[in-house]
């Protein structure tokens, strides 16, 4: 007998651009539903290339104030983000697993996995320095390392809170401002980092949307987004490769499972 679906106090509002959210401009939504029953979540918003341009264009305007901070004071928001996320772990992990069809027990883990790792970067912040050295007298060479700018973060369903959060922490912490596309599987907990984003950090630093495969290419091809960031299967990757390669992109692509498992017909399943 399927399990009921829990509340998840929880609805869509739109797309979360510059601290603001905003209606898909085609109207299109994508439903999402709870895989162990059928039941509907929700609504989601169908990002198209017009949605990913405000949101890139947001993004945009934020960076040369976020880039701008003190190396002090950026790692404060992090932090607060960090907290934040320790304070609603319980509810993340229960939507994640609704949403996603994973057990809440390790999605509870991702909360503190993701938490954690905004602490990890935000006590890194000064610790990004350059190297200085001398050629010869007179002459002083020196590396100052700057952000890229604009950087897109596109995710999976399998961990869709952790990895939409925890893959942008390194970007913010390098002073990038972000564009995040959530796992259209799995979409809520993405647009719910955007209410927590919304009170912590300024308009255009963090920008989330929902969407299909045209939404991250759209994302990919954009000329102001310089850095890309992927988790998801080997097909996609290579499809984002050759889309950044026109643009010579920064790009990161983490691909497939790396654990296979094989268990033997004379292992006790439950040992194993």
């Amino acid at each position: 007998m399927p399990a009921e679906t829990p509340d998840l106090d929880f609805k869509p509002k739109g797309l979360f651009i510059g601290g603001e959210w905003i209606k898909a401009s085609s109207g299109q939504t994508i439903t999402t539903i709870n895989p162990s029953n059928g039941d509907v979540l929700g609504e989601v918003p169908l990002a198209n290339e017009v949605d990913v341009d405000k949101a890139v264009e947001s993004a945009k305007e934020a960076f040369p104030a976020w880039s701008a901070l003190p190396v002090a004071k950026r790692p404060e928001y992090l932090l607060r983000l960090a907290r934040t996320i320790d304070d609603n772990a319980e509810h993340l992990a229960l939507m994640d697993a609704v949403d996603s069809g994973n057990a809440v027990s390790g999605m509870r883990a991702d909360m503190k996995w993701t938490a954690d790792t905004f602490r990890y970067f935000a006590g890194l912040v000064t610790e990004m320095k350059g190297e200085t050295l001398s050629r010869e007298p007179g002459h002083l060479n020196l590396t100052l390392r700057q952000p890229y700018g604009v950087v897109a973060k596109i995710n999976p369903f399998n961990h869709p809170f952790r990895f939409c959060a925890e893959k942008a922490a390194s970007a913010l912490a390098a002073g990038n401002t972000v564009v995040i596309k959530g796992p259209e599987q799995a979409p809520l907990s993405s647009l719910k980092l955007g209410e927590l984003c919304q009170q912590i950090f300024p308009p255009g630093v963090v920008n989330i949307v929902t969407g299909d495969g045209l939404t991250g290419s759209a994302m990919v091809r954009h000329k102001d987004i310089h850095r890309i960031g992927f988790v998801g299967s080997v097909e996609t990757g290579r499809i984002i490769a050759r889309e950044a390669a026109e643009g010579l992109k920064e790009v990161t692509l983490e691909l497939g499972g790396k654990n296979p498992i094989i268990i033997f017909p004379d292992a006790d399943p439950r040992e194993a």
